[in-house]
């Protein structure tokens, strides 16, 4: 597969062009012309680099990448990184909110369709644009329950501030670093907030307001959306893909 090809069609498909990020989105560093095998992960990491050198992959494809909008010295890891990258002519790709926000394959809606649930809607702003969304249970579930899902959907050990209704009717979701938003689902009175990270205010935010938060972790948060999107990318250009999890518990 061309490489150029390859990488217009992701931007478009993700709309990445229409959405605000301070991450740069898209190709970061330039490798070979011809792709014949992608690795997907979450974050690029040293292991990860030299685990696509290992399986001889000419790309790269994840959800945090090396360039977040300023510059950086090219020293220590940063600069290893980019050596292997260079040196051994691998893509290194990333979409970062617009992976999040995607209607059919981001983050926040592969995680809403692990549940059968109706009146899905976007919700949580950041920065103007509603990143994440919010739905119905079809039929009330027990909060534990829903725990256990994304323990066996997604190897997540959730963290559960369960200090409202314990049978769920409805639910926000916004992957990733989102526990500032929980504001959002306690005015909007969500039975369950769920983001990837946790901060201290969270739990007596949740105890006094007699509602739930639930924290999946970042990684696990973010390893759906790369997962649909490989199915994408590996059915429609018949290209060989894999996934690569650092089973990262944050």
């Amino acid at each position: 597969m061309n490489r150029d090809k390859l990488i217009n069609f992701i931007n478009e498909y993700l709309k990445s062009s229409e959405i605000k990020d301070y991450s740069k989105n898209g190709l970061q560093v330039e490798g070979k012309e011809r792709v014949n095998k992608i690795l997907f992960s979450v974050s690029i990491s040293l292991e990860l680099i030299k685990k696509a050198i290992e399986e001889k992959a000419d790309m790269i494809i994840v959800h945090h990448g090396l360039f977040w909008g300023k510059e950086k010295t090219i020293t220590g890891v940063y600069k290893e990184k980019l050596k292997l990258l260079i040196e051994n002519e691998i893509n290194l790709c990333a979409w970062h909110l617009p992976l999040d926000i995607h209607p059919i394959v981001g983050n926040n809606i592969s995680l809403i369709k692990l549940f059968k649930v109706k009146d899905v809607k976007p919700f949580g702003l950041y920065e103007g644009i509603k990143i994440g969304y919010k739905a119905k249970l079809i039929e009330k579930m027990n909060i534990k329950n829903i725990s256990k899902v994304f323990t066996e959907k997604i190897n997540s050990n959730p963290i559960l501030f369960n200090y409202g209704p314990s049978l769920i009717k409805t639910i926000g979701i916004v992957s990733g670093g989102a526990q500032k938003i929980f504001e959002q689902a306690i005015e909007e009175k969500l039975d369950l907030f769920i983001t990837g990270e946790v901060s201290e205010p969270n739990y007596e935010m949740a105890r006094e307001n007699k509602t739930n938060f639930m924290s999946l972790g970042h990684y696990n948060s973010e390893k759906i959306g790369l997962w649909s999107l490989e199915k994408i990318i590996r059915s429609k250009f018949n290209i060989k893909t894999s996934f690569f999890d650092t089973k990262n518990p944050i």
